[in-house]
């Protein structure tokens, strides 16, 4: 009916509702990486590092940080790419605030690696040129000046550009997660790099997307959720192939069964494979009322809830890089 209330849109007292929801997932995000470590290492009497709840949480700021300007740069090329597309309102961009988040969780996992892996007590504890005379510290120092470009490009006449920056902190990540010393580095940084590209893309494009609709028409709206479900089927198909191949590098087929109950890398894996499978699911459910229901964009509900768990599997996947790595039996 013309004039009719939007269901999209918000109305009375939908706002304070939304932000209880998101103050309970933000709260929930961060007890994850924060209390994840001594959970998980429970009972298997491996030793966690020093502060590895905080440099989790540093973890996955930095993850949340990467997927919002990338899912923003893929969801505003798709909607150039229909019909239309250019002429319709975008939200505002989250970019360069969480270029600033990205940047303090870099600036603090770098002084972590400026003290020797240590949590520093004191400033007078960081060896900040000590940072260029290692592999780890260069790394370091590329994802917090990777952060400052990013958020000066967010804020230019072009933010398009922040795809290099955001790039290369894709790349340091890759590299951070396999040293030179781990069995074959360069195939594990490959699929890194290709696993968190997509995940940031699925994870951050959803995101966007979401926000893109309520500012568009229906029908508009519409093709562009579908538009970026097809992209996501194969965004999911690469993060499962990575994600298998990966885990099977480090834990061999016979031992994945001890090792998922047995160690505290595999129970946080464990936990992230669990909100992964429910994201699947919840993807699937939206993907079905796109294609068949009477208004397509009743989508949108299992596409808020998909978005909620990816937020938790983002937090996951910042707690398993602060778990020891388990050893290859």
């Amino acid at each position: 009916m013309p004039g009719g209330p939007d269901p999209q849109r918000p109305v009375a007292g939908a706002g304070a509702g939304r932000a209880v929801a998101v103050l309970v997932l933000v709260t929930l995000a961060a007890l994850i990486p924060l209390l994840g470590p001594s959970a998980a290492l429970h009972g298997t009497g491996e030793a966690g590092a020093p502060g590895a709840g905080g440099i989790a949480l540093l973890r996955t700021v930095l993850f949340a940080a990467l997927c919002i300007p990338v899912g923003e740069l893929f969801v505003n090329r798709l909607a150039r790419s229909l019909p239309g597309g250019e002429g319709h309102p975008v939200p505002r961009s989250w970019s360069p605030a969480a270029a600033a988040a990205g940047f303090a969780a870099a600036l603090g996992l770098a002084s972590v690696v400026a003290t020797g892996n240590l949590v520093p007590d004191h400033v007078a504890d960081i060896d900040v040129g000590g940072l260029y005379a290692s592999r780890d510290g260069k790394l370091a120092l590329l994802e917090v000046n990777a952060f400052l470009v990013a958020g000066l490009c967010a804020l230019s006449r072009r933010p398009v550009t922040q795809v290099w920056p955001l790039a290369a902190v894709v790349v340091a990540e890759a590299l951070r997660a396999h040293p030179p010393t781990e069995h074959g580095p360069l195939t594990g940084s490959a699929l890194t790099l290709l696993h968190l590209t997509c995940a940031a893309l699925w994870a951050g494009g959803l995101l966007h997307a979401l926000r893109t609709l309520r500012l568009w028409p229906r029908t508009a709206g519409a093709a562009l959720l579908g538009l970026y479900a097809r992209v996501a089927l194969v965004l999911l198909a690469a993060i499962t192939a990575t994600g298998v191949w990966s885990s099977l590098r480090r834990m061999p087929p016979e031992t994945v069964l001890e090792q998922l109950t047995g160690t505290a890398y595999g129970r946080a894996l464990l936990a992230k494979v669990l909100l992964v499978a429910v994201v699947a699911a919840l993807a699937l459910w939206a993907r079905r009322r796109l294609r068949r229901a009477a208004d397509p964009l009743t989508a949108c509900a299992p596409a808020r809830a998909e978005v909620a768990v990816l937020g938790l599997a983002v937090a996951a996947s910042g707690l398993l890089t602060a778990l020891p790595v388990p050893i290859r039996w």
